[in-house]
């Protein structure tokens, strides 16, 4: 449901009062008026469907709709004033408790309109702010969503607390004018901003070591990209066998999931679940989850889920490329994957191919698991590198280099006994010939098992050449 966090922040005299206050959510329902603003000859139908699936994701029932043709945008109210009186009007035959603009609204404008109308009013932004204040479950995207409330609060705080219009200093040479109440607020609110970025630093250090490790391995980085409802939580539990939430709404996931997606002939890949695209997404988000989106910006190959059900599903493709261009991520090939093929009557699942024979776009069902095979085939073909898959035995005394295949992410199994340890390896041929090389005992070890593994290849490799 759309808290009034989003709109209107509740000052506090405290930095803790400012975590708790602005963020605290009301359980009780909303009423929404939704307005569409349009400008001539470039009014768009799908606009208004998308906005009331957001309202709907953010749990406010839809009791009225708007058009408002904007030739010349007001200023003060965005919105023209005779547009502003007959949206009043709708609002109080339809006891309508909130306003909702699918467009961005300056500060000024947004405190004009609640005046005028006399209900809280929420632009784009703030309510796909509050969509992501609701989905956050970890750490790291609760403080991601935070700090982009709280950016987008900034220019809106407003005096709530009248009674302390002056705060004075009660001592010898600290009486004075003193600071006010909305000087205070914006200093408390600076400082937890502050707080916030260096808190996400730290979480950006530990997934920088993560992404690492995965590079370390040279495990090829895949990551699941697409316009919001897509099906991409779903494909993801379809591929990895994980437990991810999914559901059908509007950025349904908004923390990324990684796990290893194993049984493809190219070995294993990094498969990371990130948060859905949509269109004029806004930029305090973008900048917010960085982090989350360096999935998608760090990957090797991206799989671009479309709904193949989905009328706009060309339209969508582009909106998502747009995204991709802003977060530098668009020069990254792209494997296209258009998902529920269940609800097409008599659609099979398939592989379309470029003139070279190349895969580009693969039709699936996450929801039935048609298809799925297929995919996992498209994706062996796009990392072709041949990898060592097989059991070495390595001794009591070669302790770091098992610890290294460990860091590596090269063991798959591992049985232990007095002698050493059984390990079953998985991992590129490059990867094993640099673990290889060297005088000590450690790699001397490793080369005695994987040595004549690495010669054969290198033999079949130059009798083709």
């Amino acid at each position: 449901m759309i808290t009034p966090a989003a709109i209107t922040p509740a000052t506090t005299a405290c930095t803790s009062g400012i975590s708790a206050g602005v963020f605290e959510r009301s359980r009780k329902g909303e009423n929404a008026l939704l307005i569409q603003p349009y400008r001539p000859g470039a009014q768009d139908p799908t606009l208004l469907d998308e906005f009331v699936e957001l309202t709907r994701s953010a749990g406010a029932r839809v009791v009225a709709t708007l058009h408002a043709r904007l030739e010349r945008p007001n200023p003060a109210l965005l919105l023209g004033t005779g547009k502003v009186e007959e949206a009043r009007a709708l609002c109080e035959a339809t006891d309508a408790d909130l306003v909702l603009v699918n467009h961005a609204l300056t500060p000024v404008q947004e405190r004009n309109l609640e005046r005028a109308l006399e209900r809280r009013v929420v632009d784009r932004t703030g309510l796909i702010l509050d969509i992501f204040a609701q989905r956050a479950r970890s750490h790291e995207g609760k403080l991601q969503v935070e700090l982009a409330q709280l950016k987008h609060m900034a220019t809106r705080l407003v005096r709530g607390w009248t009674h302390l219009e002056r705060q004075r200093g009660g001592s010898i040479g600290l009486r004075g004018p003193g600071e006010t109440q909305l000087e205070i607020d914006r200093r408390l609110l600076s400082k937890r901003v502050d707080l916030l970025k260096a808190r996400l630093e730290k979480v950006e250090v530990q997934r920088t070591q993560m992404r690492r490790a995965r590079l370390r391995n040279q495990m090829p980085r895949v990551a699941l990209i697409g316009y919001t409802n897509a099906g991409k939580s779903t494909l993801f539990n379809a591929l990895t066998g994980a437990d991810a939430y999914a559901a059908d709404k509007l950025f349904a996931t908004l923390d990324p999931t990684v796990r290893r997606l194993a049984g493809l002939q190219c070995g294993p890949v990094a498969l990371a679940d990130t948060v859905g695209f949509v269109r004029d997404l806004p930029h305090d988000l973008i900048a917010a989850f960085r982090s989350t989106l360096s999935e998608a910006r760090d990957a090797d190959l991206l799989l671009h889920v479309v709904d193949a059900a989905d009328p706009l599903r060309e339209e969508r493709i582009g909106q998502v490329q747009e995204v991709l261009n802003d977060i530098e991520a668009g020069d990254i090939p792209q494997l296209v994957v258009f998902n529920k093929l269940d609800l097409i009557e008599d659609a099979v699942p398939r592989s379309d191919r470029d003139e070279d024979g190349a895969v580009r776009r693969v039709w699936v069902s996450a929801h039935s698991g048609a298809g799925i095979d297929m995919l996992r085939e498209a994706i062996s073909e796009k990392f072709p590198s041949a990898r060592i898959h097989q059991w070495i035995k390595l001794p009591a005394m070669a302790g770091r280099m098992r610890a290294r295949l460990f860091a590596a992410g090269a063991v798959v199994n591992e049985d232990a006994d007095e002698e050493g340890w059984s390990l079953e390896l998985d991992l590129p041929e490059r990867l094993a010939a640099q673990l290889c090389v060297g005088n000590d005992a450690d790699a001397s070890a490793l080369r005695g098992q994987l040595g004549a593994e690495l010669d054969a290849r290198a033999e079949a490799l130059a009798a083709l050449t």
